[in-house]
């Protein structure tokens, strides 16, 4: 999908904006898990979330190639739309942004405030997402999918980053959305020819590419019922499926109540707060932790842009898992 060169200036062009995100193994999370774990910090981007990196790169893209388009149009659950606000307001593109109803209002009220268009249509992120694309017609505007190549070569270098400044990793976990930073996580290991398993992780309340994983094509499911939304799809994207199939070792599933009790143990271990996405792989880790000790383990904390009120009522009081 791209080259090493490619995915270098990327990463460069990433780094005017801000110079990358941390990565840390905490002493605390290796006691928990029994093996050194290694956290990749995307929640200390400028937006919160590791998207921030694909919009960058996309809409760079199409300022350059295009002049500066009539305006972009998008749907999201949150983060995918951050990234693009801030990165039209970087580039002078407008940029209008479909949310379903009930959509994360601390999440919506981030948009805004980088500049976006908020337009709420539908149940869920599938219906938000069709809504965009007949407002794209209708408007002339420029449809910005969630999954592109420019998104994966920008979301690729949190990957390369991590990958270079960590020791070593026998696992990394990743969790799956559309797919953009597992994709790019595989993508990455595989240019830099490392031996790295990768294992791709989506809420049991919205298992699209677990179900398509196994059967080998892409599954729809009825529901996306998950308080995890950065995990909330529906329909998998072909292209992205292929790239999980060929690359990734298996693609297992976690309940919400586990990733409440990973985003608390990130609270408690780290003193990171992350959201439902950002905690799912550290979930998926701690499920498996007795099958890694003496392997070196990564996982990605993807975004902390949790809502207070989701906080409070989904994660805060309950149970941790025990060290």
């Amino acid at each position: 999908m791209f080259t090493i060169d490619e995915l270098e200036s990327a990463l460069a062009d990433i780094h005017t904006v801000f110079a990358g995100t941390p990565q840390y193994a905490w002493p605390m999370l290796a006691r928990r898990a029994g093996t050194e774990v290694w956290v990749k910090h995307e929640n200390h981007t400028p937006t919160g979330a590791f998207k921030v990196r694909g919009g960058l790169i996309h809409l760079a893209r199409l300022a350059r190639e295009d002049g500066v388009p009539r305006g972009i149009i998008s749907a999201t659950r949150g983060n995918h739309g951050q990234s693009l606000a801030f990165a039209g307001a970087r580039f002078g593109i407008p940029v209008t942004i479909v949310v379903p109803h009930g959509n994360s209002l601390e999440k919506n009220a981030a948009m805004a405030a980088l500049g976006a268009r908020l337009i709420e249509h539908g149940t869920d992120f599938d219906a938000a997402r069709a809504h965009a694309m007949e407002l794209a017609a209708r408007e002339g505007l420029t449809f910005a999918p969630s999954f592109h190549r420019d998104l994966v070569l920008g979301v690729a270098t949190w990957s390369l980053e991590l990958f270079r400044a960590a020791p070593p990793l026998d696992v990394l976990y990743v969790p799956i959305g559309l797919g953009s930073g597992i994709c790019g996580a595989i993508l990455t290991r595989d240019l830099l020819g490392l031996s790295t398993e990768i294992v791709g992780v989506q809420s049991a309340h919205a298992p699209a590419y677990a179900l398509s994983f196994e059967a080998g094509h892409p599954v729809e499911t009825n529901s996306a019922d998950t308080k995890a939304d950065g995990l909330a799809v529906r329909v998998p994207d072909a292209g992205a499926l292929a790239i999980i199939r060929e690359g990734a070792s298996r693609v297992v599933t976690v309940s919400d109540d586990e990733v409440a009790a990973a985003v608390r143990v990130y609270w408690e271990d780290t003193h990171n707060l992350a959201e439902g996405a950002g905690a799912a792989a550290l979930a998926a880790l701690l499920r498996k932790k007795e099958t890694l000790r003496g392997r070196r383990a990564g996982v990605v904390l993807s975004g902390g842009n949790i809502d207070l009120a989701l906080f409070r009522d989904w994660v805060a009081g309950g149970p941790t898992p025990a060290a």
